[in-house]
């Protein structure tokens, strides 16, 4: 209970804490470290999230210079916030959980995910999930998923959210005009669309003011200006349909492949930071003068950097002009034309060796490597039924293919419990950021034709 010395803010939040608590314990407690009794026990939440605003400062591990207070991101309607009842996921920390479901006739997508703010005051991150978002006449459904991890603020993550999707079913679109039809050409299509789509999506950021306006002039508001001007945010955006996986990236957010037991990296982080530090000794009048030099993990991204004007300063760690620890983002107006927003895609092949691919901000890869992350990822999933999968994603032709829906549910709810362990894990091991996790089911039934 708050002493009565706490503000009339502080006081607030906690009854509001205590109250998710109560009503969304089950919630709660599915972002636990999961057992065989309390898989069986994850459920659906049906209840929409409180989506009234807080005050949030910079992102401490990520930019160096102070952030501008934003309004909360909206969840979907998919996602309930809950307050975690275990100390090691640090009580009292807001959760939003996502459980994948389908709808209708729209070709079911199993999928599972969580974002939570972990040890950090601040709610930066967003995750947006839309299932059959895009078809093209005769072909088959298209599916989004996607993590924003916003630095400065929350504004322009969530505006990703809301609008990325959007943008890129309205290029992928425009691309379905064209009349070369080839493979080759398809594929770059694609990645020109997809190239489109995130070029838009900076040009709203760059307009938007942390007050939620977006539009040139200005609004003139107290938050606009180089307040507004210092938020940006990572993308990380997978595509899956049509027997493809198509990733695109712009900051350190990453995609990860589990393929055959192994994990495979479809991302590139965009990091000035060093990977290791080179040490010289200098023998002057006064004594030894150790200097200190650190080569940068992307050299190209570092030349790129430098050829456009910017610099490079190791200030709490290598950082775009001593502010910003990524060499690409969308938004961050402060700071171009060194940080672009040009994302990395792939595009790869679905096979029958695929279990599931993982797309998380950094709060779970700064603490967690690639194989461990997709070990217990499989593992999660190889409880459920190993005949449900993404068989329908890699198989569609239009109809409906649906399994029994209990055997559905039980594949979405392993995926949630594998995101949920996932996030678990990283609070674990001290992870200081904010952590978003989506786990996507690639498995398929051996033998059948692609």
């Amino acid at each position: 209970m708050a002493s009565e010395g706490d503000s009339p803010e502080n006081c607030r939040e906690a009854r509001r804490q205590r109250i998710e608590m109560r009503i969304l314990g089950a919630a709660g407690e599915g972002a636990g470290p999961p057992s065989r009794k309390r898989a069986g026990k994850l459920r659906e939440a049906h209840e929409e999230p409180e989506t009234s605003g807080f005050s949030v400062s910079e992102k401490r591990n990520r930019v160096a210079d102070g952030g501008a207070p934003s309004p909360r991101p909206q969840s979907s309607s998919l996602a309930v916030s809950a307050s975690s009842s275990t100390s090691s996921a640090s009580d009292g920390e807001p959760v939003s959980v996502a459980i994948g479901s389908t709808c209708g006739s729209v070709p079911a997508v199993a999928f599972g995910s969580i974002s939570l703010a972990g040890r950090s005051r601040e709610m930066e991150d967003a995750v947006s999930i839309q299932p059959d978002f895009f078809r093209a006449e005769g072909g088959p459904s298209i599916h989004f998923f996607a993590v924003f991890d916003g630095h400065g603020g929350s504004h322009v993550a969530a505006l990703c959210k809301g609008q990325m999707h959007v943008l890129l079913a309205e290029e992928l679109g425009r691309a379905e005009t064209e009349t070369e039809r080839d493979a080759e050409a398809e594929e770059a299509r694609i990645k020109t669309a997809v190239g489109r789509s995130f070029a838009r999506m900076d040009e709203l950021a760059l307009m938007a003011c942390a007050c939620g306006t977006i539009g040139l002039p200005p609004c003139g508001c107290e938050r606009s200006g180089t307040e507004s001007e210092i938020v940006g945010s990572t993308a990380v955006v997978a595509l899956v349909g049509g027997g493809r996986l198509i990733v695109a990236n712009c900051g350190d957010s990453r995609a990860v492949l589990s393929r055959g037991g192994r994990a495979v990296p479809l991302s590139d982080d965009h990091k000035v930071s060093p990977i290791r530090e080179i040490c010289g000794t200098i023998v002057c009048l006064t004594g030894a003068l150790i200097l200190h030099f650190w080569q940068p993990d992307r050299p190209d991204e570092l030349a790129r950097i430098e050829a456009a004007g910017g610099r490079v300063i190791y200030l709490n760690g290598a950082r775009v002009y001593g502010i910003l620890a990524m060499s690409r983002a969308l938004g961050d107006k402060y700071l171009k034309p060194a940080v672009i927003s040009e994302p990395e895609i792939r595009v790869v092949e679905i096979t029958a060796a695929d279990e599931c691919l993982i797309i998380a901000s950094d709060g779970l890869w700064d603490v967690l490597p690639n194989d461990l992350a997709c070990d217990v990822a499989r593992r999660c999933l190889e409880e459920a039924d190993p005949t449900r999968g993404s068989e329908r994603l890699v198989h569609e032709d239009g109809g409906d293919t649906a399994g029994d829906p209990e055997k559905e549910h039980a594949s979405d709810a392993r995926c949630s419990l594998a995101a949920a362990l996932l996030a678990r894990l990283a609070l674990g091991r001290r992870s200081a950021d904010n952590i978003s996790v989506v786990v996507i089911d690639l498995r398929r039934t051996r033998g059948r034709s692609a």
